[in-house]
């Protein structure tokens, strides 16, 4: 396992790391039992971060967590976010009443004493303007309570607002092949600043791993059945704002990337880890397979300039105009 560093928080992140909402919920069925023993596997294989959220199975992930790591806090680092159990148009959700709530409810499930990286969860950008909820983490980072904090966004120009935060350490984006967008401005920026930046929905909801087909459907509990359309939240997290019929024609365009490189996850993972800015993707799983399929990822040949321009074409070209929502 390779590692980079989160930003300069001073904290050094296995390059492929893992997200946690397809444990906690709305990814259709999942086991516990199958999820902590990919947990484990990922941690035995060099996995020392996690990201998660309160929401995610209404906190079940973040308990999963706990079990998963303990005895190991110091080692395995755990980013956890906030805000969306809650109206997330409402300023009152960002007073230090409720975030302090939130995230002491978040620290008693992760049965931690801190939380190494917490995350304001996708908020509008009308809440980070009014900038009172920075101030508030400011208050909970001196207290001990969280070790660094970052933002989790939707568009460049919500990133671009937080880089100008100067306690905002890392930021969650939306990138892969077909969410190009943040490689213009944004990831320059944030590595310029020294702020970490985490590869979110790496895989556009399973449409890059190039298994699914037109007859594909998915359980009525998985958000690429009920959000297709951004119908409960942003469009963009669920198939890269694509839609599935969109999204699988596109993915086919991209089957080439796959030569050479065993899969089109694998292919699709080390895209971004060639990425210099990226402090880490973090793929979701369900089982042990899916864990070390998308650690293979690191072992695949990386693109080359070729490549890169082609890929970086293409994007433009064939995909750009069709993603729906602000991003």
């Amino acid at each position: 396992m390779k590692y980079r560093p989160l930003g300069n928080t001073g904290i050094q992140v296995s390059e492929i790391s893992f997200g946690t909402w397809a444990i906690g919920g709305s990814w259709g069925n999942v086991n516990d039992a199958d999820s902590l023993k990919a947990l484990h596997q990922a941690m035995e294989e060099g996995v020392n971060f996690f990201d998660t959220a309160d929401v995610y199975g209404d906190g079940h992930s973040e308990e999963l967590l706990a079990q998963a790591t303990a005895g190991r806090e110091s080692e395995i680092h755990i980013a956890t976010k906030f805000c969306r159990s809650a109206d997330i148009h409402d300023p009152a959700t960002y007073s230090e009443e409720r975030v302090r709530a939130f995230c002491e409810a978040s620290l008693k499930r992760l049965k931690r004493e801190a939380i190494d990286l917490y995350q304001i969860h996708c908020p509008p950008f009308e809440i980070l303007k009014q900038g009172a909820v920075f101030e508030v983490l400011d208050k909970l980072q001196a207290e001990g309570k969280i070790r660094h904090y970052g933002v989790s966004v939707e568009t460049v120009e919500e990133g671009l607002f937080c880089l100008e935060q100067p306690n905002v350490r890392a930021l969650q984006v939306i990138l892969n092949l077909f969410r190009q967008k943040p490689l213009e401005q944004l990831l320059p920026a944030a590595h310029a600043k020294g702020v970490g930046i985490l590869a979110r929905l790496p895989l556009a909801s399973g449409l890059l791993t190039g298994k699914f087909k037109e007859q594909t459907t998915f359980e009525s509990d998985d958000h690429r059945s009920f959000n297709e359309n951004g119908e409960h939240f942003n469009v963009g997290e669920t198939f890269a704002g694509l839609g599935f019929a969109k999204g699988l024609e596109l993915s086919r365009e991209l089957a080439w990337i796959a030569e050479g490189r065993e899969s089109m996850t694998r292919a699709s993972l080390r895209w971004l880890l060639d990425q210099e800015a990226v402090s880490c993707v973090i793929p979701g799983f369900k089982n042990t397979a899916q864990v070390m399929d998308n650690l293979q990822a690191a072992n695949v040949p990386s693109f080359t300039a070729e490549e890169q321009a082609k890929l970086r074409a293409w994007y433009e070209q064939s995909v750009h105009a069709h993603i729906r929502g602000a991003y």
